[in-house]
């Protein structure tokens, strides 16, 4: 990271971080680093977790549902007030991609860490982004640009616009992302149905039924656009990051630079994401996502106007820290010097950076969450390794948010060297009491096709991961008692059981699972 973080005095005295879990840890330790207290806030479910200890002051916003605690605009804004913040960062994911919390900061006097609530609205709405899109000449993946009126659409209107669109297709959520709201089809026999249940997923997930069609690309790498602003309106891309590798359209391993990348093709996809970002004046961080096409076509897909899970590996390939950036442009600084370097680095990265998230999911029963209590917990370490992690031995999963339990991100001189070191830290990780998605890394990055970088796509996972035939009953049974356990209220921890790394009786997926055969007990 930066060597002058502290040449400066710190942009604010205190902030409050309006998330939990890893990202915000890592808000807060570049918060800490730069000389400012820190706020936290917490549910009910969250009370014990380590950001509430980790902040200098910790503030409770109501029970476990998130509708009811990190969803309160009012409650995050009375804290913030009351625990005399200046600046309140939102992380990624809640409250980070509304205009709410941003407008409800500007009015109590508080600043928002992130972009204003004008982009915010202009790129938080897809179909609105899609538009501007086509405005300022960047091509978008082919789709409608309104929202679908589909109550009152009879069934011909229906399958007329998607005949437009093409099969297959997408139906997507006007307002919000993150695969939720989202189906596949593939003919009009389905359209009715898909879109009944996306509009319904996308009103509980965002609050807006709004859905559209887009076309969905076939063997398409997904790829996206680092971007920074600043109040002078001056933009600059900081390199791009494959995320190609994805379950249920969410994604699961990324890296930067995106492996396989002409000169010319990461310049024009620079240009494009910042063409789009200077259009709405974008200031603070946001990310542009693509699609490039088997084909050779780029796409553009949507704007993220925040921090994204994996900020990470371009803070590594850079050498910066986007946080600490974050937090200077929203005190009204200009990009800085670190920025500019950086930003020209981009265009012939240094290194090679790659990030795995991992979940407690069952990638055995399609990455399907499994909540419970982590009670074996050894995280791997070295120069070349970074581990953003929001849990610790004991720690509890609750059942009422996103699994992700830590992000393990290594770096190498190129590719190959970051593809060695990260199957070193995943034979050194050591996680048991919940099932994770430990055992789909260690095999992805064992398969030639990952390696070679030229089997990259967003359909990768359903091709290629098998996991009937690499998962022992077993240890599949094993991890369900433990799920159910966790669910009947057992979510304790319990004496351990002795814990294999190589897990010879049952293969490389006990790992994380034998503690839960006889752990958890109701």
């Amino acid at each position: 990271m930066r060597k002058d973080i502290r040449s400066q005095p710190a942009p604010f005295e205190t902030v409050l971080v309006a998330n939990r879990g890893e990202i915000a840890l890592r808000i807060m330790r570049a918060c800490r680093e730069l000389g400012a207290r820190t706020v936290g806030i917490y549910s009910d479910a969250d009370a014990a977790a380590p950001h509430v200890r980790f902040a200098d002051e910790a503030r409770r916003v109501g029970p476990a549902a998130a509708s009811e605690s990190y969803l309160r605009v009012d409650a995050i804004v009375d804290a913030a007030l009351e625990s005399g913040a200046q600046a309140v960062h939102p992380g990624y994911g809640f409250l980070s991609e509304g205009a709410e919390l941003a407008e409800a900061c500007a009015r109590a006097g508080i600043v928002f860490v992130g972009p204003t609530p004008a982009t915010l609205r202009a790129l938080g709405d897809k179909l609105a982004a899609r538009r501007l899109a086509t405005e300022v000449g960047v091509p978008i993946v082919p789709g409608s640009l309104e929202p679908l009126a589909w109550r009152d659409m009879d069934t011909q209107l229906l399958e007329e616009e998607a005949q437009r669109v093409g099969w297959p297709q997408l139906i997507k959520a006007a307002a919000g992302g993150g695969g939720r709201g989202m189906r596949r089809i593939d003919g009009p026999a389905e359209l009715r149905d898909a879109l009944v249940g996306a509009a319904r997923e996308a009103e509980a997930a965002f609050g807006d039924g709004a859905v559209y069609l887009e076309r969905y690309v076939e063997g398409a790498r997904h790829v996206e656009v680092q971007l920074l602003g600043d109040n002078s309106g001056r933009v600059v891309a900081l390199g791009e990051r494959d995320c190609s590798i994805q379950r249920r359209h969410q994604k699961l391993v990324e890296e930067a630079p995106a492996p396989g990348l002409s000169a010319a093709q990461r310049s024009q996809l620079h240009r494009l994401a910042v063409t789009l970002a200077e259009s709405v004046g974008l200031r603070n961080a946001a990310t542009a996502e693509f699609l490039f096409s088997s084909a050779g076509e780029t796409w553009f897909l949507e704007v993220n106007a925040r921090l994204q899970v994996e900020h990470g590996v371009t803070e590594l390939v850079l050498d910066l820290d986007l946080v600490v950036e974050q937090l200077r442009i929203a005190a009204g600084e200009p990009l800085s010097e670190s920025v500019l370097a950086a930003a020209a680095l981009a265009a012939s990265p240094p290194r090679h950076a790659i990030e795995v998230r991992l979940s407690a999911e069952d990638p055995a029963n399609d990455f399907a969450p499994r909540p419970g209590r982590i009670s074996r917990w050894r995280e791997p370490s070295g120069s070349d390794v970074r581990v953003d992690s929001g849990v610790e031995e004991g720690s509890a999963v609750p059942p009422d948010y996103d699994p992700l339990l830590a992000k393990l991100m290594v770096t190498g001189a190129d590719r190959p060297a970051a593809l060695a070191a990260m199957a070193r830290v995943l034979g050194e990780l050591e996680v048991a009491g919940v099932q994770t998605t430990l055992p789909f890394h260690r095999w992805l990055v064992e398969q030639p096709s990952f390696a070679a970088g030229d089997g990259l796509s967003t359909e990768f996972v359903a091709n290629f991961w098998r996991p009937a035939e690499l998962m022992p009953d077993a240890a599949r049974r094993a991890a369900e008692l433990a799920a159910r356990a966790y669910a009947a209220g057992a979510g304790r921890p319990t004496q351990t059981q002795p814990i294999s790394r190589d897990g010879a009786a049952a293969g490389w997926w006990r790992v994380g699972v034998e503690e839960a055969a006889g752990g958890h007990r109701p």
